[in-house]
């Protein structure tokens, strides 16, 4: 089950998304299947088919953010915040090897090609949650458990 909770940053740039494939892609691709449709022979026309499929991808996604954006919650900073691990937060740990450890809790629609994110859902996400600077987080996963140390907590458009 996923959260429904995003990042201002995150709603943006789904928002930008879904600008750019109905704005700007979809028109462009449909186009194009017009094109290859209008050459006849549907079936051997390998344009018609790679732009059809494409066509298809990309409703599959706009309905898919749409209902996305309006069921999610945005949550921005707020200065009660400092100080302790909540949503959004970045977080950098460390462990008894000084392995440094460093991210920040966003939605789960706001992890997918970024490194340096976690989704909320996590277990280590979930240990960290309202913990302060010093204290020990203990993530349990299916295969281990480990103990890290929050050494540092910050927000965007917060203080360091």
């Amino acid at each position: 089950m996923k959260t429904n909770l995003i990042t201002r940053e995150g709603f943006d740039q789904l928002q930008q998304e879904l600008d750019f494939l109905w704005r700007t892609e979809r028109p462009e691709v449909t186009r194009k299947v017009t094109w290859a449709a209008s050459l006849g022979d549907r079936s051997e026309n390998a344009d018609y088919q790679y732009n059809k499929k494409r066509l298809r991808e990309i409703d599959r996604r706009v309905r898919y953010l749409r209902k996305r954006l309006e069921s999610v919650r945005i949550v921005d900073y707020a200065e009660s915040q400092e100080g302790r691990v909540f949503f959004g937060a970045w977080v950098t740990l460390v462990d008894e090897d000084d392995t440094e450890l460093t991210f920040r809790i966003v939605g789960p629609d706001e992890i997918y090609e970024r490194k340096d994110c976690v989704s909320i859902d996590a277990p280590i996400a979930r240990a960290c949650l309202k913990k302060e600077p010093g204290e020990e987080v203990l993530v349990r996963t299916p295969i281990a458990e480990k103990t890290w140390y929050i050494e540092r907590i910050w927000y965007e458009g917060g203080q360091a």
